[in-house]
């Protein structure tokens, strides 16, 4: 980045791929392992889940470089952990660990390194056992909700729960809770 000029910036619409993350229809899981300063840390915060390792650190130093975070840091970070600690973490450039990281929101978990890549796949393997439609429009009611106003982010939840019910894995899930048993979901 250190020779692109604001005209190659503009022209090439740096970073601008960065989005096709948070437009997966699948969750994406991030399981961050050691430093997630600048754009590893944006990164983290387009996925759905952050899980961390106890030694992990979160960061926007980017103000260090004479710049500022360009892929959704100054937009999402505050979101994530209010206002104030977002500012001190970007106006100053200092990172947080995984523990603050955790309790500010910005990650679910936190785990030894050694099993943070397990616990992941394990979260993933049970999301994956669950009806895909519902899962979807669960992801699409929080994400649209995440960006509008609460009136907005209400009508269109109700508008997705109201459209489970033309599906047959609600069908199932439900009949399966009556009769106390496992559901069987076919992603219809």
């Amino acid at each position: 980045m250190q020779n692109l000029t604001y005209q190659k910036c503009l022209l090439g619409d740096f970073l601008a791929h960065w989005t096709r993350v948070t437009r997966c229809k699948k969750p994406v899981i991030a399981a961050v392992n050691g430093f997630a300063l600048g754009g590893g840390c944006e990164l983290a915060m387009m996925c759905d889940i952050i899980y961390a390792g106890n030694k992990a650190k979160f960061g926007q130093p980017e103000i260090l470089l004479g710049t500022i975070p360009g892929a959704g840091g100054t937009q999402r970070l505050p979101r994530a952990v209010g206002k104030s600690l977002a500012m001190e973490m970007i106006l100053t450039g200092d990172p947080i660990s995984a523990e603050e990281a955790k309790n500010s929101g910005l990650v679910s978990k936190v785990f030894p390194v050694e099993e943070l890549v397990n616990e992941a796949v394990k979260t993933a393997e049970k999301i994956s056992g669950l009806s895909k439609i519902a899962v979807q429009l669960a992801k699409e009611a929080v994400n649209t909700g995440y960006e509008t106003s609460l009136s907005e982010g209400l009508h269109f939840e109700k508008r997705m729960f109201h459209s489970t019910f033309s599906t047959d894995d609600r069908k199932e899930g439900m009949t399966a809770f009556v009769e106390k048993r496992k559901p069987e979901f076919t992603d219809n």
